[in-house]
């Protein structure tokens, strides 16, 4: 297969998720793309006729018997002023974390 992929598709990309790929990663990153578009390929290449479509796993079969997916109801939660008297940082009722993203 060809590549699909180019340097430039990763520069960009990269640009986008506001990310700084170094050579080595820009390489890799090229490497892994493609490779993963070739995956993509080889599963076209299946006879999926007699596969009936789904959207969730849940919709397999055996997967509604009981146990399977747990009821969707509230539960006791940890309770807030002791988890927040462990926190390095907290403001009241938040925890306070370091700004991760310069624009």
């Amino acid at each position: 297969m060809a590549t699909a992929v180019t340097v430039r598709d990763v520069q960009r990309v990269a640009e986008l998720a506001n990310l700084e790929l170094g050579q080595d990663e820009t390489a890799a990153m090229l490497h892994d793309l493609n490779a993963i578009l070739e995956y993509v390929a080889r599963l076209n290449e299946l006879d999926t006729r007699d596969v009936a479509p789904l959207a969730q796993v849940s919709e397999l079969e055996g997967a509604r018997s009981p146990g399977a997916l747990r009821q969707d109801r509230p539960e006791p939660s940890l309770d807030r002023p002791v988890v927040l008297e462990e926190a390095p940082e907290a403001d009241r009722a938040f925890f306070k974390v370091p700004k991760v993203i310069e624009r």
